[in-house]
């Protein structure tokens, strides 16, 4: 870099290789840094639009009572229908717009944008005379903002939000509802959508709506609508308007129907991915021991993003992460680590990483909870993505822990899935892997047992792999690898092998933490 001295970038390249220049904050990882699939792979009726597409040819609530006839008119008929003056052709010709736009197969959108019919529809929002005309109206906008980006935008343009909002007030329950799915569907597009939504007013009468009297269908659109309020980022919603939605959540979380819940954790698992502010915002909710009890949910859509809101708390301070695991969270962590869904086992691998990203205290719990050997099987067999996280959990270990936990982490065979890893196709996992063998190496040269350990990598074929990287295309890569073979496998020094550990059939034998003596550990 220009104007760097010698010395600074010297200091720089240390930085770069040695693990241990890197602090608390530096290690943990909040979401922008891990792959989010979990949210891709919601079911249909998780997904951030919906179309409400109606299963028979009789219409719904308001519509039963109606004795006008149901059937669907062409194209043209429907256009001319709804632009005329005539209420009940309006009726007629609304309905036949939503009946088509609720089939299952090809709903015809662009066609019933392009027959510029939506501002009528809107128009239609405000009949409080006519709930029957505004229900259908509702329905059919809903369906038509459940595409994409352009078709959700033409139902804003025409000035569907204000009548919507408005709507949320009205007495007819089902009106009522259609008009939460319309705004779910349009806060669901993104970002500025759902700002336009919120600026709009919408966050306190959808608050409203959550009564101990409310339906469960009802119940669940209103929290799948909350949940897109608080979702996406770039930027985030304003904070200090969806946080008003903390105290509902909180009791949501304890309602009984898994959609309610599954979509209440989503709703807590967006507000906690952020600052150290917006996550202390959650726990004071109170919302933590459910989360812990939803991690043994049979229900994969509850557990998933649960999960991901506890993984998102600890990404926080110390007090945070202590508040998840004074509700004895570790020992579910763990157990999810052998969930046979893979993307359950790399959530669960990332959130036990920024436990070991802690403090000493926090390290002796997860290993206390037993996840080093889960966490070990995965670096053995897991899935690469798991892998990954299961590597930073060692390394963050390593950076973080003591002496006697470090040697505790090799004692249950870290070395040897550790080194396999380092002919990784991914540099980050390659320069993690690095790191840490460097800061256990690190401390076995603190204890005076660094030829013991130079052993065990190398019978590992880990020096082997790491003289390879020497050459390797990643200047990071490089640097960390050239590091360790000069500090700890210096040329022409032969160590003595009658100083190795003993290997048995299940691996090298280490003297128990307990069993150490105070000057130092025998490997």
């Amino acid at each position: 870099m220009p104007g760097e001295t010698a010395d600074n970038n010297e200091n720089r390249r240390i930085k770069n290789f040695k693990f241990k220049g890197k602090d608390q904050d530096e290690r943990r990882r909040n979401r922008n840094e891990v792959s989010v699939e979990l949210r891709k792979n919601k079911k249909d009726d998780m997904l951030s639009k919906r179309r409400n597409v109606c299963t028979d040819d009789e219409p719904l609530s308001p519509l039963q009572e109606n004795k006008l006839p149901s059937t669907v008119l062409a194209i043209e008929e429907i256009q001319n229908g709804i632009l005329c003056a005539d209420p009940i052709k309006q009726f007629q010709a609304t309905q036949s717009a939503r009946k088509m736009l609720s089939r299952e197969r090809n709903p015809p959108i662009d066609v019933f944008i392009n027959l510029g019919i939506l501002p009528r529809l809107v128009e239609f929002l405000s009949r409080s005379e006519n709930p029957s005309l505004q229900f259908e109206a509702a329905w059919a906008l809903t369906n038509i903002s459940s595409g994409s980006s352009e078709q959700t935008n033409a139902v804003v343009d025409a000035g569907a939000v204000p009548h919507l909002v408005q709507l949320l007030k009205s007495g007819d329950e089902n009106v009522c509802e259609q008009s939460v799915w319309a705004l779910g569907n349009i806060a669901g597009d993104g970002p500025k959508l759902r700002d336009y939504v919120i600026n709009n007013g919408a966050v306190s009468p959808l608050l409203n709506l959550v009564t101990a009297q409310a339906k469960v269908p009802f119940l669940r659109n209103v929290t799948w609508t909350i949940s897109n309020l608080c979702r996406n980022k770039n930027p985030y919603p304003p904070f200090e308007v969806v946080k008003q939605c903390l105290p509902t959540l909180s009791q949501l979380i304890q309602h009984p129907d898994h959609d309610v819940l599954a979509d209440t954790c989503w709703a807590l698992s967006y507000l906690t991915d952020g600052s150290n502010e917006k996550i202390q915002s959650v726990v004071d909710a109170g919302v933590i021991p459910f989360l812990i009890q939803h991690l043994n949910s049979e229900n994969y859509n509850i557990v998933c993003p649960s999960l991901r809101t506890l993984g998102n708390i600890v990404t926080g301070n110390d007090t945070q992460t202590d508040a998840v695991l004074a509700g004895g969270a570790l020992p579910t962590f763990c157990k999810l680590l052998a969930s046979p869904k893979a993307n359950i086992v790399k959530e669960a691998a990332w959130t036990i990483s920024n436990v070991t990203a802690g403090n000493v205290n926090q390290i002796q719990m997860v290993i206390d909870a037993g996840c080093l050997k889960p966490l070990i099987e995965i670096l053995i067999k897991g899935d690469f993505k798991a892998q990954k996280e299961a590597a930073w959990a060692v390394t963050n270990l390593t950076s973080g822990g003591n002496a006697q936990q470090i040697v505790a982490l090799c004692a249950e065979g870290v070395l040897q899935p550790f080194c396999d890893l380092l002919v990784a196709k991914d540099d980050k996992t390659v320069t993690v892997v690095l790191d840490g063998i460097c800061q256990i190496l690190a401390t076995a040269d603190k204890l005076g047992e660094t030829d013991k350990v130079a052993i065990m990598i190398e019978e590992c074929g880990g020096l082997d792999k790491i003289e390879a990287l020497q050459s390797h295309d990643n200047e990071a890569v490089y640097h960390k690898a050239l590091h360790i073979i000069e500090s700890f496998f210096p040329e022409g020094e032969q160590v003595d092998e009658a100083l190795a550990p003993k290997q048995s059939e299940v691996g090298y034998e280490f003297v128990e933490p307990a069993q150490m003596p105070n000057n130092g550990f025998d490997f």
